[in-house]
């Protein structure tokens, strides 16, 4: 469950913390009081984009810390598959944002927000304002379904997704044989021609590297035999640096008998004459023998033009022009051997789809079960929403071709009225309706287990009077097993709160400051009144709250 949430330098917020309860905990407040701050702040903390236009003071620092209690062992053991370990039960996901940066951390370990996002997921479902729409979508439905049979599914579609990118590699690979069937002939000639270029260069690794030193030494030839003569001067020339360490040897070698230093300095200019000698030795020894080949410069020329024409045709060093040539071979082989090549690969593509199409069906029975106990569910659960006498049935076809994610395509069908054939969701339903349909769908798979928080903002969007009523009722059912944050403008469904916060704006030292409390007793019916009265929040309207919040208790109290 989500315990807390702290909220630092956001939007219209200060600083504040929420400290979450069990049961149903109701969000409310006037229009614009920052309630979507408050969801916002807890999607920074999952990992969603930040934005420098969230900083309240854009001189500091904005910050979101969600401490979550995670006490289900399954969840426990997909966390540390995720490489995240829950400390006494805890994991505290936060995010720090500035003008510049976001950093988001899992238990004070720096991640990235993909982690933090994947992370999330396994903690909590959030119900946005508009998810209801994505009913409309019906590549939705089948992944509503697969999420609702994901305990029998497992790894399957996993495996159906690496098999079908096998098989598809395969049937492209077949195409292409087929059309080089008919030019194999031209092919081979094409090979032969090439793996003879590559083969008569006889190139060896490293050569060109060599080469190019060597070409490098031998056109520079004139230019560093004129410096290597101007240092040779330098050194062993007439008041070179031999005379000039000759005649200091002499001045030190006078004052020897003199001074104790001197046979000290003595010592390092003899050092010295030696190293000079030695250079000036082979410096005029490679000098003498050094001489410019003009037919090894044009060999070097030649060869490396010829590394660098093959180079520009089949790869930018030799080891990649080699590879090059391992390739044509082995084309070269499975062309001179095609048909059976051809035999060999028809046999490939057969036994790759026979295997994916057994994945396909394993999944489409999974799917075509677990479609009817999703059926029956949903018209449990629609009917606690106040859709008497519907009907609700998912609709599975078989596509005549396969996809990453099995061969099966299909949509939510409802009937809202006896008599009525099934249509459609996207045909009938309204957008009143679609939000209830939507509360169905995501209390049935709560009921699955796993996610332990459901998170609705604004569920009531389009409904009122019974209906709402019923919601309310759902909600507060729901959350007898879940943890649920409701976000609402509806009276029906605040009265059923278990914990009610009031996000309220106010001014401060000329700043408007959004701030949040949670409400006890008399306060909590004064929030009721102000839902139901608007500003004339009368004794009549005050006591109308008070019997809601009996009648709530009451409904509690028997389910």
């Amino acid at each position: 469950m989500l315990a807390s949430l702290h909220v630092k330098n956001l939007a219209l917020i200060d600083e504040e913390e929420i400290v979450f309860s069990n049961g149903l905990n109701i969000l409310s407040g006037e229009t614009g009081a920052g309630k979507s701050i408050i969801l916002g702040a807890l999607h920074l903390s999952l990992g969603d984009k930040a934005s420098k236009d969230f900083l309240r003071d854009a001189d500091a620092e904005a910050f979101v810390e969600a401490v979550f209690l995670v006490k289900d062992k399954a969840t426990q053991e997909a966390l540390r598959a995720l490489d995240v370990e829950p400390y006494d039960d805890e994991v505290i996901m936060s995010r720090r944002i500035t003008d510049t940066r976001s950093v988001g951390k899992i238990n004070g370990e720096q991640v990235p927000a993909a982690k933090m996002k994947e992370v999330g997921a396994l903690l909590l479902d959030i119900y946005g304002q508009k998810e209801h729409q994505s009913l409309l979508n019906t590549k939705r439905h089948m992944e509503l379904l697969d999420e609702f049979a994901k305990s029998e599914i497992g790894d399957l579609k996993t495996k159906i997704a690496a098999s079908y990118k096998e098989y598809k590699a395969l049937v492209a690979e077949l195409e292409e044989a087929k059309q080089s069937d008919v030019s194999k002939e031209r092919e081979i000639i094409l090979l032969e021609h090439e793996i003879n270029e590559i083969e008569a260069a006889a190139l060896k690794v490293g050569e060109d590297e060599e080469l190019e030193d060597e070409y490098k030494r031998l056109s520079n030839f004139s230019r560093t035999m004129e410096y290597f003569g101007r240092a040779h001067e330098a050194m062993a020339g007439d008041g070179g640096a031999s005379d000039a360490i000759s005649s200091a040897i002499s001045d030190i070698r006078y004052i020897e008998g003199i001074d104790g230093k001197a046979s000290e300095f003595l010592s390092m200019l003899n050092d010295a004459d030696s190293i000079i000698s030695d250079f000036n030795r082979e410096l005029s020894s490679y000098m003498s023998d050094a001489s410019f080949d003009a037919e090894r410069f044009n060999e070097v020329e030649v060869r490396l033009n010829e590394i660098n024409r093959l180079k520009d045709k089949y790869g930018s060093t030799i080891e990649l022009i080699l590879e090059e040539l391992d390739k044509r071979l082995e084309k070269k082989k499975k062309y001179e051997s095609f048909d059976e090549y051809l035999s060999e690969l028809k046999a490939k593509v057969d036994k790759a789809t026979k295997e994916l199409d057994a994945l396909c069906q394993k999944l489409s029975d999974i799917r075509k079960k677990k479609a009817k106990e999703l059926s029956e569910k949903m018209k449990v659960a629609m009917s606690d929403l106040n859709f008497l006498n519907s009907e609700f049935d998912v609709e599975l076809r078989k596509l005549d071709h396969y996809t990453a994610d099995g061969f099966d395509e299909g949509e939510f069908v409802i009937c809202t009225n006896p008599g009525e054939p099934l249509r459609p969701l996207k045909d009938i339903a309204s957008g009143g309706e679609m939000s209830r349909i939507m509360l169905a769908i995501k209390t049935v798979l709560a009921s699955r287990g796993g996610i332990d928080t459901l998170i609705f903002d604004e569920i009531d969007a389009g409904i009122s009077g019974r209906t709402a009523q019923a919601v309310s009722e759902k909600l507060s059912t729901v959350a007898g097993s879940h943890q649920v944050i409701c976000i609402t403008h509806l009276p029906q469904i605040a009265a059923m709160a278990d914990t009610h916060f009031l996000i309220e704006k106010s001014v401060e030292n000329g700043h408007t400051i959004s701030g949040i409390k949670k409400l006890y007793n008399d306060e909590t019916a004064y929030e009721l009144a102000r839902m139901l009265g608007g500003s004339a929040i009368t004794e009549a309207v005050i006591n109308n709250a008070k019997e809601m919040l009996e009648l709530a208790k009451t409904y509690k109290s028997q389910s």
